[in-house]
């Protein structure tokens, strides 16, 4: 009889892993999709998904390496994290066979500079990190980065994005400067002006985009750098007290996409994801959602009307000049990675 208890609860035991193993695992941003966006996945393909989230790409780049690209199907980098995975084996070189829906992407991130060929990615969704702020407690504000940057317009407490080459990007821009320099002078300027916003007696600290954007609504912090969807969804909520801006002087921009990881346990049901999500209506129902720019071009016709007609998630063509895209700049990261040290440690 103990024999066969045992025997049945091991049984008990295997059946849950079994099941999971079936499961389709997504690393993805937090806060990246609809609430049902993967219920209707499932109903539309009989495949369950389990998803984990990350809130930067060192964050997600450390659980690759730790094992994670043997554990996740699908996982979302940043363009300019993609070319140093690659290097680093993370990533699964795609079949273009099994996504026809490769057709609906617009131009724009077909064979991009990231990726040549699309050999590893598949973009998801792009957008820019701008200044998410009180209206009501800035005055005169004139939509310039000088709300952090500048001491004598500094109005309150301000919070900047924890992630490396992107807040310091944002400096860069608010200096005018090439976000991909390695010229010593101008990386040295840019450690100053760190430094000395730190300094500042406004600086309410480093957190993600998210973070400052909580802070933002509770009045805590009257600016904070946040990605254009997670603050223009929060600005829907407060539109008295909170509204974003790109900034006049340039801003960066980003394209996240979609990979498979190198040992992905289930590569088909990856495919299928894939694919699926670039399904037009289901690229438009994700847009319309997150409140970033789809590069589906199939999915423009249900795309909310507004949301075209908005800036600040479909820039007008007179300011694409002034978005910048982060490279990867192989050894000369280094550079940018002493500065951030510094930054931080001082």
């Amino acid at each position: 009889m103990r024999k066969l208890l045992l025997a049945m609860l091991m049984v008990l035991v295997m059946v849950p892993s079994a099941f999971a193993a079936e499961e389709m695992r997504l690393l993805i941003w937090s806060e990246y999709m609809p609430e049902d966006f993967l219920t209707d996945f499932e109903k539309d393909t009989g495949i369950k998904v389990r998803a984990e989230y990350y809130e930067s790409m060192e964050e997600m780049v450390a659980k690759l390496q730790a094992g994670g690209k043997n554990q996740y199907d699908v996982v979302v980098p940043s363009d300019y994290i993609i070319p140093a995975m690659i290097k680093l084996e993370l990533l699964k070189e795609l079949d273009h066979s099994k996504l026809p829906n490769l057709k609906n992407l617009q131009e724009t991130f077909i064979d991009p500079a990231w990726d040549k060929g699309n050999k590893y990615t598949v973009a998801y969704q792009w957008g820019t990190l701008g200044m998410m702020y009180r209206k009501d407690k800035l005055k005169d504000f004139d939509g310039s980065w000088s709300v952090m940057f500048d001491p004598a317009k500094r109005q309150g407490p301000f919070i900047f994005i924890d992630s490396i080459r992107e807040m310091l990007g944002c400096a860069q821009c608010a200096m005018g400067m090439d976000v991909n320099t390695t010229q010593k002078a101008d990386l040295k300027a840019l450690l100053d002006k760190m430094l000395e916003a730190k300094k500042s007696d406004y600086f309410a600290g480093f957190d993600v985009g998210t973070g400052g954007r909580s802070k933002v609504v509770a009045g805590t912090a009257v600016a904070a750098i946040v990605y254009n969807g997670d603050a223009l969804r929060a600005v829907a909520d407060n539109p008295d007290t909170c509204a974003f801006v790109n900034p006049n002087e340039g801003t960066i921009g980003w394209v996240d996409n979609m990979s498979i990881p190198i040992g992905a346990p289930h590569p088909d049901m990856a495919y299928a994801f894939i694919n699926w999500v670039l399904e037009p209506q289901v690229g438009a129902k994700l847009s319309n959602w997150t409140q970033y720019a789809t590069p589906n071009k199939a999915a423009y016709p249900y795309i909310t009307p507004e949301d075209f007609k908005n800036p600040a998630i479909y820039p007008a063509e007179s300011y694409m000049s002034k978005i910048q895209f982060i490279k990867d700049l192989g050894n000369d990261n280094k550079m940018y990675d002493q500065i951030w040290t510094m930054v931080k440690t001082r």
